[in-house]
């Protein structure tokens, strides 16, 4: 019998064993650490702690996380029985500001923010690679001509190039969309208001004293204590994200979760991109067609003269999936009732978790994919004739016109040889891909 008690090391999800350390319950208990710990120090920062008073001593305790998870079923989350823990171990001087003004709303999603950071990260990173690798691959087989499939069958000549243009397209768009998201740090307070706070702001002296050096903005009661205590309250939270490496919002988000939805809709646009190369190189490296081989085949355990491509095989299991994980963020977005939901908010962490886990695998293999994928000039030879010249037929109609043409087609059909048929240059595959060539060069 097994003897390592994890649940869930990877038995079943090939595309992600090994590369998703950056999202496993370890990083996310570490990222609930930092987010107390921010806090902490931006309390101290804006002058509501006492000078001195830092987060970083939280970072040294140790946790169990299997006790932990235990105890987080009682009140429906990981963050209260680890505050009480960070307060049982924490040095006298910082006990007091552990959590002081947050809920748990506010910890678990900036963790999440703070993990998905590092993952996205890791996803750019591989993606970039993939991009690169399709580019030389596109650059180098820009004038190889292949058959073009509509439908399955046989349609006009294209190039390989053109092919791996196009699947870089769908990558870098997927950057784009990456490059473009916002990861914000979460505090709002037990219900989004900041009361706890900004209570706290009014009664401490020294935050009055920070309050007295802020200089009033030129706009109505701006002058006023509670205009001064919102500039605190708002420098804090300032603070806050800054210390977690997060995005500043001027508002909390308990209840719009556009910062995840969006995160979760970037992602699957990834795994879509990556799903298409997979799915066309695993349709090119059959057995009868050959035309594209990865760079190492996959074993099997009956047949041993196979090469499956075990990649793309991955790819495509991640591409299958994703879709529906963002689904579900959407629908709990959807049902972000009153001012923290029961239940919606709860079903986005292992869903989320499960789709950057997914891209952080699929992105991975992609590079090495990419990097190593390999063409057979002889099968993209073999295979483009495999018709009898017939892939230019659309070719003939636009010469000939289309009667003519289809009277070629049904000669050919009953057994005669095209190049008696017509001027055997209208016959070559290579002088009619269009502009396939310019759109190798511009992607």
């Amino acid at each position: 019998m097994p003897t390592d008690e994890s649940f869930d090391l990877g038995l079943i999800s090939p595309v992600s064993v090994g590369r998703d350390e950056a999202v496993s319950d370890a990083a996310i208990l570490a990222a609930l650490v930092a987010a107390e710990a921010g806090l902490v120090d931006a309390l101290a920062a804006e002058g509501v702690a006492p000078a001195g008073v830092s987060g970083s001593p939280l970072r040294a305790i140790d946790l169990d996380v299997p006790a932990l998870a235990r105890d987080a079923v009682a009140g429906g989350n990981p963050v209260i029985p680890l505050v009480a823990l960070l307060r049982a171990a924490a040095p006298d001087e910082v006990r007091p500001w552990i959590h002081r003004g947050a809920t748990s709303q506010d910890i678990l999603d900036t963790s999440l923010m703070i993990v998905a950071r590092e993952a996205v990260g890791r996803i750019r990173a591989d993606l970039a690679r993939v991009s690169a690798a399709l580019g030389a691959f596109a650059a180098e087989h820009r004038d190889l001509v292949a058959a073009g499939r509509t439908l399955t069958q046989h349609a006009v000549p294209t190039t390989i190039g053109l092919r791996a243009a196009n699947w870089r397209r769908a990558i870098d768009r997927a950057l784009v969309r990456i490059d473009h998201l916002e990861l914000p740090a979460q505090l709002g307070g037990a219900a989004g208001t900041m009361a706890a706070l900004a209570e706290t702001v009014r009664a401490s002296p020294d935050a009055q004293r920070r309050q007295n050096s802020v200089e009033p903005a030129d706009t109505p009661g701006s002058g006023t204590a509670d205009a001064r205590i919102g500039v605190v309250v708002q420098g804090v939270r300032r603070a806050y994200a800054d210390a977690v490496g997060l995005r500043h919002l001027e508002a909390p988000w308990h209840t719009q979760r556009w910062p995840v939805t969006e995160l979760g809709d970037a992602l699957t646009q990834a795994t879509d991109a990556l799903g298409k190369l997979a799915a066309d190189v695993a349709t090119a490296s059959r057995t009868e067609i050959g035309e594209l081989a990865e760079p190492t085949g996959g074993g099997s355990s009956a047949m041993p003269q196979k090469q499956n491509p075990a990649r793309s095989v991955l790819l495509r299991s991640a591409a299958l999936r994703a879709p529906q994980l963002a689904a579900t963020l959407h629908l709990a977005s959807a049902a972000a009732s009153d001012e923290r939901p029961d239940g919606a908010w709860h079903a986005e962490w292992s869903t989320l978790r499960e789709l950057l886990r997914l891209a952080l695998g699929a992105t991975a293999h992609a590079a090495d994919l990419a990097e190593g994928l390999r063409v057979d000039r002889d099968a993209v030879a073999r295979n483009l004739a495999a018709t009898g010249g017939l892939i230019v037929s659309e070719r003939l109609g636009v010469a000939l016109g289309k009667d003519r043409a289809a009277e070629v087609v049904a000669q050919v059909a009953a057994g005669a040889d095209i190049r008696d048929l017509v001027d055997p240059e209208l016959l070559d595959p290579a002088q009619y891909v269009g502009l396939a060539g310019l759109f190798t060069d511009t992607a």
